[in-house]
């Protein structure tokens, strides 16, 4: 019967590689098309590797806990001639037939194959250990700055960063960390107790080391909430604190999409949507999923949306268009109890938005010419200080407390 194979399949534009976290099939199972055989992790969601055809699992080779590249091999489906004949599935001996019939591949070609075709079975390419390898280190004073081709090589080999050595006293010329160093340093940490960081750790990581290369700035502003609070509380369901500032923030930018902009070369690229992600805590990790065109729609428009892409978020179901394409982000860190933060923007974003938890405060009322209680909270902006001024994130910031006055217009 012929044989087609199970490969790692392409899970998203920037996506190169997934780890196994459950076999949802056993050899010999019947499978139908587009079947969820197997569980797997990426750096933004937990996903599926689905069937192209009906047939019987005749080999898995895919194992939990391990992570595998784009195209990697992962186990063989026996199928019928009649289900190739209906699906137009490559099957292993079509693409063995293929491959003699083609030019032998360059050297970077052969970087690219997951498996050979060169004889009577396939060779499975060595499951890929996850991008950044080695152990993080805390962050220290000391260090050099200049690092040489050899402890630079060193450091790729370990998948390590600059910022992972920074904690290591250099014994080099003029303070240089050596190759030396780093080796003593990695003996002291071995007794040290360490995890594997998951893909979820290790993507969060990658994004605020590229984050960081820019100098971001930050400002605050207090604004009171007792207005959204009652308007709240009038609606049936009741949408979130989060949702609110979402809106608020997205009515803002329409009215100054300068700040908005993204600084690419000589050019500030300005948005075409006003498309904004919400920051999820799930496990080990924050995800963030996109609500598009907040700026068209109402509260009341958004809470289903909202409500179903936060859901999907925290069960790690996004797909590659859920959390993509966004111009800003809002994160809500009062809901842990936290007054004030400095939160991080994404590398393709501009500015990032939060809120600390709201305190009952006396605020002096004009009205009365008396303190009254009132709930006041922290707003957060930071924000790519090549692209904003302070004046123009403090209007920013001072239009969306304007607006949180006004919930009803939201």
């Amino acid at each position: 019967m012929p044989t087609v194979p199970i490969l790692m399949p392409q899970l998203g534009e920037s996506i190169a590689e997934a780890t196994v976290i459950r076999l949802d099939v056993s050899v010999g199972d019947n499978v139908k098309t587009d079947q969820e055989i197997i569980e797997v992790e990426t750096n933004k969601a937990v996903m599926g590797v689905t069937t192209l055809c009906d047939g019987v699992v005749s080999e898995l080779r895919a194992v939990e806990g391990v992570s595998y590249s784009v195209g990697s091999l992962l186990g063989f489906l026996e199928v019928t001639e009649d289900e190739v004949a209906r699906t137009g599935v490559d099957t292993v001996e079509s693409l063995e037939a293929r491959n003699q019939t083609q030019p032998e591949p360059s050297s970077n070609d052969e970087e690219n194959l997951h498996f050979a075709l060169d004889g009577d079975s396939y060779e499975e390419d060595p499951s890929i250990i996850p991008s950044v390898k080695g152990l993080p280190v805390p962050t220290g004073v000391m260090g050099a700055h200049y690092i040489s081709p050899r402890m630079r090589a060193r450091m790729d080999d370990l998948g390590l960063r600059e910022a992972d050595i920074s904690a290591i006293v250099g014994t080099g010329a003029g303070g240089r960390v050596t190759v030396e160093d780093l080796e003593r340093f990695l003996d002291y940490l071995d007794a040290w107790p360490s995890a594997a960081a998951s893909p979820m750790r290790m993507a969060v990581a990658d994004a605020m080391r590229r984050s960081w290369t820019r100098p971001l700035a930050t400002v605050g502003l207090p604004v009171l909430l007792d207005r959204v609070l009652d308007h709240r509380r009038q609606q049936d369901p009741k949408p979130g604190l989060t949702l609110y500032l979402l809106r608020a923030l997205a009515v803002a930018l329409k009215e100054q999409p300068m700040t908005a902009g993204y600084l690419i070369g000589e050019k500030v690229v300005h948005p075409r949507s006003f498309d904004i992600g919400v920051a999820v805590q799930v496990e080990d990790g924050v995800v963030v999923p996109t609500v598009r065109k907040v700026d068209q729609k109402s509260i009341s428009d958004l809470i289903a949306e909202y409500d179903d892409l936060v859901d999907r978020a925290r069960r790690r179901r996004l797909t590659e268009e859920d959390s993509s394409g966004g111009i800003a982000t809002v994160t809500n860190f009062g809901t842990f109890g936290l007054t004030t933060g400095t939160p991080i923007p994404l590398p393709n974003e501009t500015l990032i938005l939060g809120i600390g938890a709201g305190k009952k405060k006396p605020v002096w009322s004009e009205q009365v010419e008396t303190f009254i209680p009132a709930t006041e909270a922290e707003l957060i902006l930071t924000f790519d200080h090549r692209v904003v001024d302070g004046g123009g994130a403090g209007m920013l910031l001072n239009r969306v407390a304007a607006l949180l006055q006004q919930p009803e217009s939201l």
